[in-house]
């Protein structure tokens, strides 16, 4: 992600001594800012990797159902269905294993932003107690890395993830309205 590259060298030109000293705290509030839009990433991500878990769902049921009327047609001898039934599974196993790859690298990516979000708020906040011996003058405390006083960003930040929350709904309606005339054959 960008942003953590962007605040990964950000934390390391204040812990370097490449900014002003008094430029830090407001360095320091921008990077509390970048904090949080990365956990808004992150919750992004979660989601991403939901909509696969449920997609993955859906094709493993299909699969299952599929390979349930294959064994029907075969114990009723109807080898046409049979052949139509095995090809259907070989499409559906085709599917679930590429969504289980996704879903693999998904929580992969998702453990890796965890880490890296963890560690550059542990060194945010180290950075905003001050680097080394020089104070930073007007630093924030670490209550206030979670910018619980900051309305107007909370307010901001409540209608990126509405707005987020929504356009996941819209895709989720979507793909189910997509499926369903898939299966209706339109």
């Amino acid at each position: 992600m960008t942003v953590f590259g962007d605040l990964r060298s950000s934390i390391q030109d204040l812990f370097e001594g490449r900014t002003a000293p008094a430029d830090r705290a407001a360095q320091i509030r921008q990077m509390k800012q970048a904090l949080v839009h990365a956990r808004m990433a992150i919750d992004d991500m979660r989601a991403g990797a939901a909509r696969t878990r449920s997609r993955l769902g859906a094709e493993q049921t299909e699969l299952n159902t599929v390979r349930r009327r294959r064994e029907a047609a075969a114990g009723i001898g109807d080898q046409e269905t049979v052949q139509i039934a095995e090809q259907f599974a070989a499409s559906h196993a085709e599917r679930v294993a590429v969504l289980e790859a996704k879903l693999a690298a998904q929580d992969a990516e998702i453990a890796l932003a965890e880490r890296e979000l963890g560690d550059m708020t542990a060194q945010l906040k180290a950075a905003a107690k001050g680097v080394g011996d020089i104070p930073v003058p007007g630093a924030p405390s670490d209550s206030e890395l979670g910018l619980p006083d900051d309305a107007p960003l909370r307010q901001e930040l409540d209608g990126l993830r509405r707005a987020a929350d929504r356009q996941t709904a819209e895709r989720d309606a979507e793909d189910r309205l997509a499926e369903l005339k898939k299966k209706m054959g339109k």
